[in-house]
């Protein structure tokens, strides 16, 4: 696995805590660069621009992406342009969403 599969599978563990599904499923996290040094720029989204958990859930992209060893620096790049939008969702988040709301 190289180390932009290694963190990918690592954002998969950042929960959005508003929704109860992982960042990568919702499709907030839009790309991974990795340069020659091994620094990392995630790009990434909020379902809101305004979201009141903002910087906890960059922290725990940041601290996910710095607990793999061959990684150097860390940037997340937060942006809102495209806005994110439920069609980013995979299938796996649809479901997940949808089991919640039928045991509500």
């Amino acid at each position: 696995m190289d180390i932009t599969e290694k963190l990918w599978a690592a954002l998969e563990d950042v929960i959005d805590p508003e929704v109860g599904v992982n960042i990568v499923d919702l499709g907030l996290v839009y790309d991974i660069a990795v340069d020659e040094e091994k620094n990392v720029t995630i790009t990434m989204t909020l379902t809101i621009p305004e979201c009141p958990l903002r910087d906890m859930i960059v922290s725990q992209v940041e601290a996910k992406a710095k607990s793999i060893p061959e990684v150097g620096k860390v940037h997340v790049n937060l942006v809102f342009e495209p806005a994110w939008s439920p069609a980013r969702m995979n299938d796996r988040a649809r479901e997940e969403i949808r089991n919640r709301r039928t045991l509500v």
